[in-house]
Order: C-alpha cells, then structure tokens, then sequence
C-alpha cells in the first residue's frame, strides 16, 4: 500500500521497517536524533540493496528506487503528512511516552500511531497521549525484511477499523498478521522466556555448556538457531529487558524469572552481537574439541573463546 510512513528510530529495527515500507512503494521519512545513527543506516542499507542487486533479487533501477523513497533526517516535523509512524527506539517506557506525546502534536488527527515495542505495555506507552483510537503496537520481529510474522496489539480504546487497516497494510508488505491483546510478551515473546530462560538455567546448574545447548536444540529439536545464539542475535540489552518486564507483571509464574547469569551480562554491558559485543565468556568451551569433529557443528558458537569485551574473569 503507497502511504506516507514515518519511521522514528534509526537503529536496526527501524532501518529494517523503512526498507520494508519503501520496497513496497511506501515513501519513508526515517528520523534519528543522532546524526551517526542515521548515517550508519543509510550506509548499512545501501549494503543490503548492493548485496541484493548482487544476488540478482533486485535490480540496480529497482535498489535505486527503493532507496529513492527512504529520506533519512532528525527533524521530527517531517512526520506531519505522515499516515501511520512507527517509533521503534530504546525499549525504554518513559523515553516512548515522550515520542508519543510529540508525535501527536505534529500529525494529523487521522494519523496512526503505533509502537514497536516488544515487550512494553502499549496502553502505557500510549498514555501520554489524548486520542487512544489512533494507537497500536506493531510489533515486527527481525530481520524484520526476512521475518514474515508482525504483531498487531490494539489498546481497549483502539478504533476497530484502524485495526482492520494496518492489517491490510502490513499484508501488502508481505507481511502474516497475528491480533495479539496487550499484555506482557504478548505472544512470541511470552512463549520465548521459557525458551531461554530453561537453556539459561541448565547452563547456570552446569548441566551443559552454551555450545552443546545450541547445538542440541538444532540438532535435535529442530530449530534454526539456539537459545544462546538466538540471543546473542538479538541483543542481552533488549532480551533481558523483554525478560524484566514480563517478569514484574507475571511473577506468578515462578519460571519466569531474570536469571543471575543474564543479569550479570546487562550490567556488564554484555548485550549480544547486535552491538559488536558478544555474549561469550572468556573460557575454552569444554567440549570444542569433540563439537568440532560432528558432523554438524554449531558454526557460531564453536571458537575458542566466548568473548566479551567488558568481562576481564570467566563467568563464576
């Protein structure tokens, strides 16, 4: 669907957004405060537009056209024709609010304002607002132009059609809809806890080392990544404070919990790959040796040394 759509937030996420918008004839107003945010996504997807020329999924007229209708800024007013923005920043409740609140001020009444928090509460993202009717959450999950689930989380007050229209627009982005209520998690991150936060606990009880969980989930369980690698993908900053914040609401759920290992990783700044800093303790892996002859490996995660940049003592 070819709308005006606004993107706040240069990071991963929100790159990821508007190449997805703009594929799909959408023009795009990116905006960042940070002038290296933004200059880092311009340059990163120019990349992917190479590579995708290179591998002949796009054509060079098709990558310039595309990378045509993405402009990229941080003047927020840029927003104001805009027909649906999508704040994708800091998983931060307060910092959210304070967009919400300026976005409304510069759009339209008919303008749709949505979120793409993983984890936090959309209602509360949205109260800082005036007109609840307008507010969703859109929630896409990366890599957002490979991922094809979205999740679409209306607050109590949302306007049905609305609903019914960002689920349209999101098809035509080749996108699968699912309705989610707001609640913590909402759906595939609720369910994602206990998928780390098991792999974390048998780590933690020494029952297996990162590797050799990784290794059995794909190889036995059948998934494309480990829990290990999954979350050195995403991000131990974002994935601990998804964990966080559906633990504070649903404690009644014992298994649910922060986990002292990944704890002590976000307040070591350990946050993942997603920012150059990988999860890994600096300690041979026990089994290396024996992983590295299988047949199928765990490619990643089989190196000598699980590295962090921050952490000077192997993980107690």
């Amino acid at each position: 669907m070819k709308q005006k759509i606004s993107v706040i937030g240069a990071g991963t996420m929100g790159t990821g957004i508007a190449q997805v918008a703009a594929t799909y004839g959408s023009t795009v107003s990116l905006i960042d405060t940070s002038q290296e945010a933004l200059e880092r996504s311009r340059s990163s997807l120019h990349s992917v537009m190479n590579r995708l020329v290179e591998k002949e999924k796009l054509s060079l007229e098709e990558s310039g056209e595309i990378l045509s209708r993405i402009q990229w800024t941080s003047d927020i007013k840029s927003i104001s024709d805009s027909k649906l923005v999508i704040e994708a920043v800091i998983e931060n409740m307060a910092v959210k609010q304070k967009i919400f609140s300026d976005i409304e001020s510069f759009v339209s009444n008919n303008c749709i304002i949505s979120t793409n928090t993983s984890s936090l509460s959309v209602a509360g993202i949205a109260s800082s607002c005036s007109n609840l009717t307008r507010i969703v959450g859109i929630h896409f999950f990366n890599p957002v132009p490979l991922m094809k689930l979205v999740e679409v989380v209306p607050v109590e007050q949302t306007d049905s059609d609305l609903i019914e229209n960002v689920k349209s627009t999101l098809q035509s982005w080749g996108k699968t809809v699912v309705i989610a209520k707001d609640t913590p998690g909402f759906i595939v991150n609720r369910v994602a806890r206990l998928f780390y936060g098991e792999a974390l606990r048998i780590y933690d009880e020494g029952l297996a080392d990162f590797a050799t969980i990784d290794w059995a989930m794909k190889e036995f369980g059948g998934f494309k990544m480990g829990p290990f690698e999954l979350m050195d993908y995403i991000g131990n900053d974002v994935n601990y404070n998804a964990t966080e914040s559906v633990y504070i609401v649903q404690t009644i759920i014992p298994v649910i919990n922060r986990h002292p290992p990944r704890k002590r990783w976000w307040m070591k700044d350990c946050w993942g790959g997603n920012q150059g800093k990988d999860i890994m303790i600096i300690q041979m892996v026990p089994q290396f040796q024996r992983l590295q002859q299988m047949k199928n490996p765990v490619k990643k995660y089989l190196s000598e040394f699980w590295r962090c940049s921050l952490m000077k003592q192997p993980m107690p």
